[in-house]
């Protein structure tokens, strides 16, 4: 079992910078692939970013890819997402999900096996 907590989110200004959090209960931290996903009002949830237990490996969705950076520190048990340039298009609740294989880059929600609740980050225009 692996308990999630995001967090880092907020209100901002257009084109501001956030770092977001999450921090995840256990010791095996670095056997579970990582991802983050969004999910804005009215929409379904997407893939944000996804990295692998180790770090090696990334994946990034195409409408983000060179804003949103994805981390992780084993030693902390903690994953990052880092959104630069922030855009009002970006307002969402942002969620982090852990995959028990640590090398599988999952894109789709149900592919993942636990969740974080959550947490808001609203840009203003």
């Amino acid at each position: 079992q692996v308990q999630l907590v995001e967090s880092g989110g907020g209100l901002v200004q257009s084109g501001v910078s956030l770092r977001l959090s999450c921090a995840a209960s256990g010791r095996t931290f670095s056997s579970y692939a990582m991802g983050w996903f969004r999910q804005a009002p009215g929409k379904e949830r997407e893939i944000v970013a996804a990295i692998s237990g180790g770090g090696g490996l990334t994946y990034y969705a195409d409408s983000l890819k060179g804003r949103f950076t994805i981390s992780r520190d084993n030693a902390k048990n903690t994953v990052y997402l880092q959104m630069n340039s922030l855009k009002p298009e970006d307002t969402a609740v942002y969620y982090c999900a852990a995959n028990r294989v640590a090398l599988r880059i999952a894109t789709t929600a149900g592919a993942y096996d636990y969740w974080g609740q959550g947490t808001q980050v609203t840009v203003s225009s």
